[in-house]
């Protein structure tokens, strides 16, 4: 009997510690958020994104941006493609304030 009330003890101690540590992060988190300040909105720089990013993706031939989409409060992504003919790649470009990721891929024939 004593030994079952122990194991139960230390299945509920064990249960118990795992919601104190999430509730532990989980409090950080949120006092990182809080400290960080608001996020605030880029939607005002899709033509400077669009600009930057057509102009990081020059290099690889003429630009098309095929679209520019606000993804979050603070991320836009522009779509499109550079180059002509069979040297022609799509490109992914993400946008804060600046280009935060470019992604250039082969178009492959159909």
């Amino acid at each position: 009997m004593k030994r079952s009330a122990a194991l139960v003890v230390a299945i509920g101690a064990t249960a118990l510690s795992g919601c104190v540590a999430a509730l532990a992060v989980s409090a950080a988190d949120m006092a990182i958020r809080s400290a960080q300040g608001p996020v605030v909105s880029n939607e005002h720089l899709k033509p400077q994104a669009e600009a930057a990013c057509g102009a990081r993706a020059a290099p690889h031939g003429v630009v098309k941006v095929i679209d520019v989409e606000q993804r979050s409060v603070n991320k836009i992504v522009v779509w499109g493609t550079a180059g002509s003919g069979a040297e022609r790649r799509s490109f992914e470009c993400h946008y804060t304030t600046h280009i935060t990721r470019f992604t250039l891929r082969e178009i492959k024939p159909r």
